[in-house]
């Protein structure tokens, strides 16, 4: 890990970006002595778009965002 002062952390951020992108290495960023933020490799984000493997099989009858006709809604709530 390495430890640097906010100030020079300014100075040389594309230095650390780059120690970040090639090792993986994470910085603590200091002010007076005292860690006051991380920075480190970004967790991988997964693609929300992509299917869902449990849900596989689901087929929808119905399209489902089509509005219910009043027959259709419980009797309890029209």
């Amino acid at each position: 890990m390495i430890a640097i002062n906010i100030h020079e952390a300014k100075t040389k951020l594309s230095a650390l970006i780059a120690a970040i992108e090639a090792k993986g290495e994470m910085v603590m960023i200091c002010r007076n002595g005292k860690a006051v933020a991380q920075l480190g490799p970004a967790r991988a984000v997964k693609n929300p778009l992509k299917q869902n493997g449990r849900l596989k099989g689901v087929v929808f009858k119905v399209d489902p965002s089509l509005p219910l006709s009043a027959e259709e809604w419980p009797k309890n709530l029209r």
